[in-house]
């Protein structure tokens, strides 16, 4: 573990893996740095990936009063000790957490936002977020700490009768050791000073290249959101993973976070890299069906099944 001093003083705690271009991880709300390992071991192959504690998590400090700014800092901090300009990858509210680090201008090379839960903007959902923000702002200023984890877990969408059988598991005791830090999270999503909704102003200022990631077996509403978050960034692009929800395995996604975090020689869309990957399949079922044929050459830009040459490069 290794640590460094943040702009108000703070110590962030941070391991770093691989060596390569650097890229910054960055959790969500209830994540320390032991959930984010197997990304940061799965993308060590190809890159210098610094793997850290957010404020008030695991091992790293906390200084009040709380600020989203503080948070930033912390993330300029990190670029700073990984040696200049570096991608940020981000996972739900830790997503919006990145976009905030952008937008205020620090040198994040490319950006990775893997489903941020912004809120439809629509009046009811808009309601529902600014009452979960005064509601846990309530309920941690009485020292509630089970009662804020188990208002957080409901309001993500899970039952409350299965909120209540997890509140008797072992585990538990961690998720009310980090719920006052569930606040930090509602701050940073604008709960109650936008009701959760897209910061429409702030994608504006993200000049970066920047991949939105969504589950395609998410929630509609998760992915339309996504969809607009790309829309409204001047260098974004959707990127949809198949059969997947809002945690994905490391190992499933790598190639999207890969080759959005690698710097190219020229950009993609993702509708050019998806012709291309059917031409390569279109290709190989040619290939295979001139080799039942027994004509095993295949010319790819015409489609032809060929004869195979002979020694003297005739056709045989």
């Amino acid at each position: 573990m290794n640590t460094v001093a943040s702009g108000d003083g703070t110590s962030i705690a941070f391991e770093r893996f691989g060596e390569g271009p650097p890229v910054i991880l960055v959790g969500g709300a209830t994540t320390d740095r032991a959930m984010t390992r197997p990304l940061a071991e799965e993308l060590a192959g190809g890159f210098t990936v610094i793997n850290y504690d957010r404020r008030g998590r695991g091992d790293s400090g906390d200084t009040p009063p709380y600020a989203v700014k503080r948070e930033v800092e912390d993330i300029g901090a990190l670029i700073a000790e990984a040696g200049g300009p570096a991608s940020v990858y981000g996972h739900s509210s830790g997503a919006v957490l990145a976009l905030h680090a952008a937008a205020h201008g620090l040198p994040v090379a490319r950006l990775v936002m893997h489903e941020p839960p912004f809120a439809p903007d629509r009046e009811e959902e808009r309601r529902t977020s600014r009452q979960y923000g005064e509601e846990l702002r309530a309920i941690l200023a009485e020292g509630r700490r089970g009662d804020a984890a188990a208002l957080f877990m409901t309001t993500v969408g899970m039952p409350e009768e299965m909120v209540e059988r997890m509140r008797g598991e072992p585990w538990w005791a961690g998720m009310e050791a980090v719920a006052p830090k569930l606040l930090y999270d509602s701050r940073i999503m604008g709960d109650i000073s936008r009701g959760g909704t897209i910061p429409t102003h702030m994608l504006g200022a993200v000049t970066t290249p920047t991949l939105v990631l969504c589950g395609g077996a998410s929630p509609a509403w998760m992915i339309d959101v996504g969809k607009r978050v790309a829309d409204g960034l001047p260098d974004g692009r959707l990127g949809v993973l198949e059969g997947r929800e809002h945690v994905v395995p490391p190992r499933y996604s790598r190639r999207f976070w890969r080759s959005s975090l690698r710097p190219a020689p020229a950009r993609q869309t993702e509708e050019t890299e998806y012709v291309a990957r059917r031409q390569e399949r279109r290709d190989l079922r040619r290939r295979r069906i001139c080799r039942r044929r027994g004509r095993p050459r295949f010319r790819p830009r015409r489609g032809e099944c060929l004869p195979r040459r002979t020694h003297k490069g005739a056709a045989g």
